[in-house]
């Protein structure tokens, strides 16, 4: 999480206020999403951790729009068109589950066994 928290910061940085919500979205989907999520498909993860991810990008979302109110920041994503971490996680981690599963590596079929 540091590390996203880095890139969020870097792009607030440069930027800053004078780009809209939007560049600063899209800048954050595709350079501080991918690192905070980084392998995190090949692993089970807890649902404590995965309210903590969501809550990391909660907290940017108010930084953003400069609200405190999660009901205003859930709009906001909901208009976005954003997906929450925990369930990106999920769809990930059940593609990652399928096609390890499915893959013609010896290795792989026995480890999926387990």
């Amino acid at each position: 999480m540091i590390f996203f928290y880095g890139a969020a910061n870097a792009i607030f940085g440069r930027v800053g206020r004078a780009a809209s919500e939007e560049v600063v979205l899209h800048l954050m989907l595709t350079k501080c999403i991918p690192i905070l999520l980084y392998v995190l498909e090949a692993c089970h993860m807890r649902k404590t951790y995965l309210n903590s991810l969501d809550f990391v990008i909660n907290s940017f979302f108010m930084k953003l729009i400069q609200t405190g109110n999660i009901e205003v920041v859930k709009c906001c994503q909901l208009y976005f068109g954003f997906e929450l971490p925990s369930l990106v996680h999920n769809r990930h981690a059940t593609k990652f589950d399928t096609r390890y599963r499915n893959h013609s590596n010896l290795f792989c079929q026995m480890i999926s066994r387990l």
